[in-house]
């Protein structure tokens, strides 16, 4: 499979909400693969001169997908604890909402029109979400990753936990820590050292994790000969990063 089918680039937002955001586009038609992910995302899709939005919630297992020739996409990907709440982000759990269209540049969301965000502008159009209470964040998950008391039972803070983010605690690390692995065998880091890195127990429990999460073994991910195309992962210095701080 040629890595070449998506040609991806990503940059830091200036919203404390938002983790990056990231755009892509297809030189050929062919299948990819989409690992895990543990965060609420909203992209714009760009195909045969039409726009369309949707809303993707957290994947806990990899899926293969197919990428049209031509195309182009732009992804806004949300902190953890960051939700739409009159989206239940449990329902969105290995799933999407398509956002109808409202005209050639805009689509309806939660009953008012909203014009397309570009890579450039995205930060207007969250500030927009923001102020119009669509787009929220709930503290508690950040304290929960963060092991920092509240003073809400545990029950409490599992409950809302799982309100904002769909997933578990556990969940959300696991899938984490396999798209660590994922960025550092992709940069050349061997198998071993990966094991170290993203504070696997032994080998066979990165096997076990990256075939569940992500669809390859190790093996194949730090193959040279036939990469298979991922769909988007961030660096491995921004994941560490996210590991430290949750």
């Amino acid at each position: 499979m040629n890595t070449n089918l998506l040609h991806m680039d990503s940059r830091p937002a200036e919203s404390p909400l938002v983790e990056t955001i990231w755009r892509s586009r297809s030189s050929q038609a062919g299948p990819f693969l989409s690992i895990a992910a543990s965060r609420l995302e909203l992209v714009v899709a760009r195909h045969e001169g039409q726009l369309y939005c949707t809303v993707r919630g957290p994947e806990t297992f990899p899926t293969m997908a197919h990428c049209p020739p031509d195309g182009e996409w732009l992804g806004i990907e949300f902190k953890h604890g960051v939700f739409l709440p009159h989206l239940r982000t449990g329902d969105l759990v290995n799933g999407e909402v398509k956002l109808p269209r409202a005209s050639s540049r805009s689509f309806w969301l939660h009953g008012s029109a909203w014009e397309f965000p570009t890579f450039d502008n995205a930060e207007v159009f969250i500030a927009r979400l923001i102020k119009e209470e669509l787009l929220v964040h709930d503290p508690v998950v950040t304290s929960a990753l963060q092991a920092q008391a509240t003073d809400l039972s545990l029950r409490s803070v599992q409950r809302r936990f799982r309100r904002a983010t769909g997933l578990t605690h556990g969940a959300i690390s696991q899938i984490e820590q396999a798209r660590l692995a994922v960025a550092l065998l992709r940069q050349g880091v061997s198998i071993l050292d990966t094991v170290a890195l993203a504070c696997y127990a032994d080998h066979p429990h990165l096997t076990r994790s990256l075939k569940r999460l992500i669809g390859q073994t190790p093996v194949q991910l730090a193959s040279e000969s036939n990469p298979m195309q991922l769909s988007y992962y961030s660096t491995p210095e921004l994941i560490r990063q996210n590991l430290r701080q949750e």
